[in-house]
């Protein structure tokens, strides 16, 4: 047998068994590999979930402080009805002149006058030309 051959043999022998070895470990990578894709989705999965949850707490936290929100400005709203209520009471002076006031003011075409019973005469159709 010449050299050659003895190289030749040789260089085939070390190809059949990387051949093999390759045969071997290939299997082996697969189950590594897809054990890394799986441990990489699951900690994106957690991730989506924990950013949904902060999100979702985010919502609830800014709806509970628009309701509460909403709460105080009715509050201030109807405690200033009744300071508005209370001082109009027994003051029918007051109101007779701002009612002449927004007479005086206005720049309506209709004018409703109360009668004894508090019910308007409305002058139905009727227009007032101003200059």
């Amino acid at each position: 047998m010449q050299k050659a051959d003895k190289i030749l043999i040789s260089v085939v022998a070390i190809i059949g068994m990387a051949l093999i070895v390759l045969v071997a470990i290939l299997p082996i990578y697969n189950v590594w590999a897809r054990e890394l894709s799986g441990k990489a989705d699951l900690k994106e999965a957690e991730w989506s979930r924990q950013i949904a949850v902060e999100e979702a707490q985010a919502r609830l936290n800014s709806a509970s402080l628009d309701a509460q929100s909403e709460v105080e400005r009715a509050k201030g709203v109807a405690e200033a009805n009744e300071i508005i209520g209370e001082s109009l009471k027994n003051n029918s002076a007051y109101l007779v002149w701002r009612w002449i006031e927004g007479l005086h003011d206005s720049y309506t075409d209709v004018i409703y006058v109360p009668t004894e019973a508090n019910i308007p005469i409305l002058e139905a159709g009727a227009t007032i030309l101003r200059d």
